[in-house]
């Protein structure tokens, strides 16, 4: 089977991981006229019938064999099941079979690849879309989940010029931005603006929720607290996993933050308002050049 040109139609994906970013990337391709058939494979059955029930996928796998019809499959699982899914499905894949995952973190998706593909890890081109939501399963999956929202990609040095080529070619008809960097990079960058984030808020309502007087704070909490901790409702085992998988790039931001706290703290302490002012300014003000767009 030859891998898809770039800018060519899908005939045949397979999904694996049904929930909101691989429902999403299943409905953008039919919106997008880039795809015939997809199947859907996955751990819950009641899920997979919810997404053949919506039209998300037209079928259900009964296995990872589902792949050898495949020529694009799309891991969309928790980071930490991306190794026993490439396991079960490498004795199955084609040798044009182009496969892509969604997984928040990289050198982790490389290293799986490499071990468990060997020389087909050519075909596997990791990517990530950040685009995700608190929100999960089937039910939560929209063909716009991705219209303007930037996807990276995280090129093997083994991958091919026109597999590249296929797979930023399918976002991009999903509506993303598509950009490239290292797995290295991607891990870095975003351990700093979205692991992060997800631990201090989960930390946050977990510190609130183990106090005695938990129900009191919680019924004054008002919209500060539900902005900041918005994100601590999402999918517990999906960050379970990113945060292992980035612990070191994690545990290194921590301390970071940690320090910015201590200051914030010394400031605190000594009743300094006039330096409080001008860091909360000056955060407010780069907060708003990113809102602005300047950043892009």
């Amino acid at each position: 089977m030859a891998a898809p040109a770039a800018g060519a139609r899908f005939e045949r994906v397979l999904v694996v991981g049904v929930g909101l970013i691989g429902g999403s990337f299943a409905l953008a391709l039919k919106a997008a006229g880039l795809c015939g058939r997809v199947v859907g494979l996955g751990r819950g059955r009641a899920n997979l019938e919810q997404a053949r029930a919506l039209g998300i996928i037209d079928a259900i796998a009964a296995g990872p064999q589902a792949a050898r019809e495949a020529d694009l499959v799309f891991v969309a699982t928790p980071v930490g099941a991306l190794e026993p899914a490439l396991a079960a499905l490498a004795p199955h894949l084609a040798p044009g079979t182009l496969v892509t995952d969604a997984g928040s973190t990289k050198r982790d998706a490389a290293g799986a690849a490499r071990r468990v593909l060997g020389a087909r890890a050519a075909r596997f081109v990791p990517g990530h879309p950040i685009a995700g939501a608190e929100r999960s399963g089937a039910a939560a999956a929209s063909a716009g989940l991705f219209r303007g929202r930037r996807v990276v990609l995280t090129p093997l040095a083994e991958n091919p010029p026109e597999a590249i080529a296929a797979i930023e070619a399918a976002w991009s008809a999903c509506g993303a931005r598509v950009s490239r960097m290292s797995p290295e990079k991607h891990d870095e960058v975003l351990a700093a603006v979205s692991h992060l984030p997800h631990v201090l808020a989960y930390a946050l309502v977990h510190e609130i929720a183990a106090r005695p007087d938990a129900a009191e704070l919680f019924g004054y909490a008002a919209g500060g607290f539900r902005d900041f901790t918005r994100i601590a409702s999402s999918h517990p085992e999906m960050w379970r996993d990113i945060c292992v998988a980035n612990r070191d790039r994690l545990a290194a931001e921590l301390d970071a933050y940690g320090a910015a706290l201590e200051r914030v703290r010394a400031l605190l302490a000594a009743g300094d308002a006039a330096a409080l002012e001008r860091l909360f300014a000056a955060a407010r003000a780069a907060r708003e050049r990113w809102l602005a767009g300047e950043y892009e």
